[in-house]
């Protein structure tokens, strides 16, 4: 290329360059190239409502017996009778066990034998008290024979007051051979059989009654919330549910027991549901979801617990706007109920929150709600 030839390029270079300029300028300023159309976000979302809501407090609980008593003979002899079937369910009073009562029947004749012969003896006793008396007011008589006589009377009567009270010792013994059930429950596995010799007082029970009817729900509870129970407990009385594993039914009682002391180790304290259990779905041993009922929020706000995200600054929800922009709304949450959680603070009734999709969000994105994150548009 010539030096004309180059000078000539650059010339037109000049002058081409600032209207290149000029025209790039005029499209950065284009709105279009500005903010590129991106599409709507599909998400999910829900209605904040306005509702009173229960608070309550939602733990694992493990069902406890009423009342377990372990049955022991307090006579020993050998085993001749069993009266109901292992594992069953015996009603108060129903005859659980006979022990050889032969043993026992002979000592209650014998004592009753001796009562008989002491009253007698006591009666004659008494006779000749009275006649010596007589005899000794008259002068007939001597003071030492009066005063033997009166002694004799006394020690037959004690003797008589003891005989009686060998024939209840012994009628007791005897009432012992029948072993009855003092509690109603269900019965554990039997630790005795037909034929074995009984000791009294045994170290191992010869069988365990578990009372079922009603029976008691353990739960414990943060040390936090003890002092709301304890209010509530003032003004009513507070309903426990338990839920068994994979039911939807609750078995329904009432808070009956709260421990005295706090859990160091922990920071927990034990509380106690006592449940009527007519049915006997709940059974000693099992765990149970339980939901303690404190009391009720008037007209709070509720948003799905989903919907709650969480920040540097907090949590906060997206809720769409007008043109269906969403903006972060920081909130208060309360507490969660169901799958609802209480807004105390940030959201107002009706609000439209996203409940699903959020990761896909800034401030000011347009979003599409669907009825599920891979189906149609809701109407």
């Amino acid at each position: 290329m010539t030096l004309h030839h180059l000078r000539s390029a650059l010339l037109l270079a000049a002058i081409l360059l600032p209207a290149c300029i000029i025209l790039l300028g005029c499209n950065h300023d284009s709105p279009e190239s500005a903010h590129p159309a991106f599409p709507p976000v599909a998400v999910l979302a829900a209605k904040a409502v306005q509702k009173t809501v229960p608070t309550q407090l939602q733990e694992i609980g493990t069902v406890e017996s009423f009342a377990t008593v372990g049955i022991k003979s307090r006579v020993e002899g050998p085993l001749v009778a069993i009266h109901f079937k292992e594992g069953g369910y015996v009603e108060r009073g129903q005859l659980l066990f006979t022990i050889d009562p032969r043993t026992f029947q002979a000592a209650l004749d014998q004592a009753e034998a001796n009562l008989a012969r002491d009253q007698a003896t006591a009666h004659q006793a008494s006779v000749d008290e009275q006649r010596y008396s007589v005899l000794w007011r008259q002068g007939v008589g001597s003071r030492q024979q009066y005063d033997q006589s009166y002694a004799a009377a006394a020690s037959s009567s004690a003797l008589v007051a003891a005989d009686r009270a060998a024939v209840e010792s012994a009628r007791l013994n005897l009432e012992f051979t029948r072993i009855t059930a003092p509690v109603p429950g269900r019965t554990g596995s039997l630790q005795n059989h037909t034929g074995d010799l009984i000791k009294e007082d045994a170290d191992n029970p010869m069988v365990t009654i578990a009372q079922i009817e009603p029976i008691y729900v353990s739960f414990s509870i943060p040390e936090k919330d003890l002092s709301e129970v304890r209010r509530n407990m003032e003004i009513h009385q507070l309903p426990v549910a338990a839920f068994l594993p994979g039911q939807a039914a609750a078995e329904n009682g009432v808070l009956s027991f709260v421990d005295n002391t706090v859990n160091q180790a922990t920071g927990t304290i034990i509380l106690k549901g006592l449940f009527p259990n007519r049915d006997r779905r709940l059974w000693p041993g099992g765990f149970v979801n339980v939901r303690l009922t404190l009391g009720e929020i008037p007209n709070a706000i509720l948003v799905p617990s989903q919907a709650l995200q969480t920040g540097q600054q907090g949590q906060f929800v997206f809720v769409v706007g007008p043109g269906m922009k969403v903006s972060v709304h920081p909130v208060v949450a309360g507490p969660v109920i169901g799958g609802e959680t209480v807004i105390e603070r940030g959201v107002e009734a009706g609000a439209t929150v996203v409940t699903d999709g959020q990761l896909r969000l800034m401030p000011g994105a347009v979003v599409r709600i669907k009825d599920s994150l891979a189906g149609g548009a809701s109407p």
